[in-house]
């Protein structure tokens, strides 16, 4: 799960300086989604539709999880999480 969000994580960061020339400095998927929308509108759907930001957010607890909690996912959830980063996030995000 936390390579997943860091996938995630890093392909915006990788996006916004293409984009921008710079990032801000933070973990927070929806705060890059939300950067990254002030030049990409089309990005936003990943915050502003509740389906896919559940998503996020389970990306973004996986990043704190690792790092301070002891949690264990199943097979069928980071199944489900790497499906929604190969065919939801990924296409969104690198269409650039």
């Amino acid at each position: 799960m936390f390579n997943l969000e860091q996938y995630c994580q890093l392909v915006l960061k990788y996006r916004l300086l293409l984009a921008k020339g710079s990032y801000t400095r933070t973990h927070s998927l929806r705060r890059l989604i939300r950067e990254l929308g002030e030049v990409d509108p089309r990005v936003l759907v990943l915050v502003n539709d509740l389906r896919n930001l559940h998503y996020i957010a389970r990306l973004e607890e996986a990043y704190i999880a690792s790092r301070y909690l002891p949690v264990d996912y199943t097979v069928e959830e980071v199944r489900d999480i790497a499906r929604f980063v190969l065919e939801v996030f990924k296409p969104i995000v690198e269409r650039g």
